[in-house]
């Protein structure tokens, strides 16, 4: 048994169930008090629901991108550092690619409210306070699709701030 394999794999997954339970509690609150303070949505709206369960599944989709090259990130750290330096390196650089992957979904979910909104001769958010599930599900399936459509290229942004080391000249 590879132990060092093991312990990676071990953080990774008690890294990722913190950061999911984390990252999506921040986001549901978030949607949770904008849709009260905001649109005076109140708790049990369905439509409400489905939007912001279509919001978290992005935010939890886009996140997953940041396993990987946290991943690549973690093992080149470990060639040549002490094991506290490393852990305070790879919390940092795992905290910015994060950072860049949430603030993708919220952006794409925003672009596709907005796309929606733009398209349509309705008030989205008053159809969705009135608990209109077909606007949600529409509003929902557009917020989906365009981070199915855009996981990649976020997750090629993160792959291009990964410290790689330099190869020599040939």
């Amino acid at each position: 048994m590879n132990y060092n394999i093991a312990i990676l794999g071990l953080i990774e997954i008690v890294s990722a169930v913190t950061i999911g339970i984390f990252i999506l509690s921040i986001t549901y609150k978030i949607l949770q008090w904008v849709g009260r303070r905001y649109y005076k949505i109140a708790e049990s709206n369905l439509a409400y629901s489905i939007f912001t369960a279509s919001i978290m599944f992005s935010v939890g989709f886009m996140v997953n991108e940041v396993i990987q090259p946290l991943i690549s990130s973690f093992r080149l750290l470990n060639q040549d550092a002490a094991s506290y330096v490393l852990a305070f390196r790879y919390i940092g650089q795992g905290a910015v690619y994060i950072a860049i992957a949430y603030c993708a979904s919220i952006v794409i979910a925003l672009l596709s409210t907005s796309l929606y909104a733009r398209l349509t001769p309705i008030d989205e958010f008053e159809e969705i306070r009135k608990n209109n599930v077909g606007i949600a599900i529409i509003i929902g399936s557009i917020i989906i699709t365009l981070t199915l459509l855009t996981k990649s290229g976020v997750g090629l942004l993160i792959e291009s701030i990964i410290p790689y080391p330099q190869l020599p000249p040939k």
